[in-house]
Order: structure tokens, then sequence, then C-alpha cells
């Protein structure tokens, strides 16, 4: 049973992942990944907000959702992918803005829902 769960929420996180970096890099056209930080975040902040729940729930949504919708993968791609250009500033950003606001939304959603 919890091997479906993570099934499902994966199945419904990946396409959202894929998505919402669409939408964003559409609204936001630079070579900095504010898709991927935006995604990330979010997922950070869903599994504060499911840290400590149910197994099923955690299943669900902490390993399945936010395992499809967040990816350090390409996280790491584009940081490299940046310094390899010559921007360094923005692959130092992109390190920085996502460890700071991915580690600070998994806290506030930690703490709403404790």
């Amino acid at each position: 049973m919890t091997a479906l769960l993570v099934f499902v929420g994966a199945a419904v996180g990946a396409p959202l992942r894929y998505l919402a970096d669409r939408f964003v890099q559409s609204r936001h056209p630079s070579r900095f990944p504010f898709g991927t930080l935006a995604v990330n975040v979010v997922g950070s902040f869903a599994l504060g907000c499911v840290a400590g729940a149910s197994p099923a729930l955690v299943a669900l949504i902490g390993t399945g959702l936010c395992g499809g919708l967040t990816t350090y993968s390409t996280f790491s791609y584009e940081t490299v992918r940046l310094a390899e250009e010559g921007h360094g500033w923005q692959a130092f950003a992109n390190v920085a803005a996502s460890l700071v606001a991915g580690v600070g939304a998994a806290a506030l959603g930690y703490a709403l829902t404790r």
C-alpha cells in the first residue's frame, strides 16, 4: 500500500514540476533558474507541513508528491551550467537562495502545522 501511495504522489508531482517550471520561466525569462527554485521551495514547504504526520500521508505527500515535484539534480545541473557560462555570481545566488529559502520554507511549514 505504501508503494502505491508514493507512486500516486509522484505521478502528480513530476508533471506538476514540469508545468510549474515552464510557467515560472515563461513569466521570468532569464538564464537564472527561477522555475527550479520555485518548485524546490514549494516542495520544501509541503514536506515541512507533513513532517511528523501519519506514515500514509508522509508516503503520499512527502515521498511521492514532494519527491516528484522537487529536483536536486536539476538544481545542481543548472548551477554548474551557470558557473561554466561565466555567471559565477548567479550560480552562487542560486545555491544561496535554494538553501536559505528551502530550509526556511520547510521550517515555516513545520511551524504552521504543529
